[in-house]
């Protein structure tokens, strides 16, 4: 028997997101029991039950996250047509969901999504400004910019740079606690460190300058220590430039600091941990032509985009989709 009423896969998409048909039921303004038929039908129809049901929540089975990722991609196509009908000559229209980390979001990003918006008036942005992971697939994210490769095989990821963080610091702390000559001098000064994945980061990566032909040489790990630590990297990035100690930034992050001299970086003959930033996409199949063409102006950006001090080379990639 086939699926014979949208509004119920609605309640399967909304149930899986907010963990219990209560949830559900609010979110679609339905009364708990409505929400309850409404699944039990679903279920029903397809022979196969979607979710494993306890006193306290539910949790989805193999064949309930199998429908669950076709049905959100196909509500959002949906959606999608929807608004292309309505608009004028094809114009990009809905919102895009974006997530991105603390510090790239405001000293980067901020700008490039008004220009975005400007070229198109009908896309409203919902950005999330986190260092927190968020899940593109149970948080509704249709763009996340993630540091690394997704853990998740069912994302898809588009790469956009690829960059190197700097070992820096305010002129006013070098000038009260000295320059380090060496990396282990890191370790008699107050580092700034950053709590990732929910673990403090005490020891910095960097790489020796033997690397051939642009190939990254022998790895060194440097314990650090300081005075204080933090989840949101920006806050990170303001402690540095108030003189509170030497941070370890992604380059693309305190660009304007490095030009300005507001941050020196240190130690030039090592080069610091690289690393990827993608545009991860909770699908290749069904992406909206909003979120196409914001992951489209993304690369643009950052393939023109230069980190002073910090050795950077855009990333090319086939456009998702």
């Amino acid at each position: 028997m086939k699926i014979e009423n949208m509004q119920d896969l609605r309640v399967l998409v909304e149930a899986a997101r907010g963990g219990t048909l209560t949830a559900a039921a609010r979110a679609l303004d339905l009364t708990p029991a409505a929400a309850s038929a409404m699944l039990k039908r679903l279920e029903s129809q397809l022979g196969a039950r979607l979710f494993e049901r306890s006193t306290r929540a539910m949790r989805l089975t193999a064949q309930g996250q199998t429908l669950l990722d076709y049905a959100s991609r196909a509500l959002e196509l949906v959606q999608e047509g929807e608004a292309q009908v309505s608009s004028h000559a094809g114009a990009l229209v809905g919102t895009v969901r974006v997530a991105a980390p603390s510090d790239l979001g405001r000293s980067v990003l901020l700008p490039w999504i008004d220009d975005f918006l400007a070229l198109h008036p009908g896309v409203q942005v919902a950005l999330s400004v986190s260092d927190r992971v968020q899940d593109v697939l149970r948080d509704a994210v249709d763009l996340a910019l993630r540091y690394g490769e997704p853990a998740d095989s069912r994302l898809v990821a588009r790469p956009l740079y690829r960059a190197r963080r700097v070992v820096c610091a305010s002129p006013a702390y070098l000038r009260r606690c000295g320059t380090p000559q060496t990396l282990q001098d890191l370790a008699q000064h107050n580092c700034l460190t950053l709590h990732i994945g929910g673990k403090r980061e005490v020891r910095w990566r960097f790489e020796s300058p033997d690397g051939k032909e642009g190939k990254s040489g022998t790895p060194v790990d440097v314990r650090v220590d300081g005075d204080r630590s933090v989840d949101d990297g920006a806050i990170g990035r303001e402690w540095a430039l108030a003189g509170a100690g030497i941070v370890y930034k992604s380059g693309i992050d305190i660009a304007a600091h490095l030009r300005s001299g507001a941050l020196v970086p240190l130690l030039p003959e090592w080069l610091g941990q690289a690393y990827a930033l993608n545009a991860i996409l909770p699908s290749n199949r069904f992406l909206p032509a909003r979120v196409r063409s914001l992951v489209d102006f993304l690369a643009a950006r950052f393939a023109a985009f230069d980190a002073p001090a910090a050795p950077a080379t855009p990333l090319s990639g086939p456009a998702a989709g």
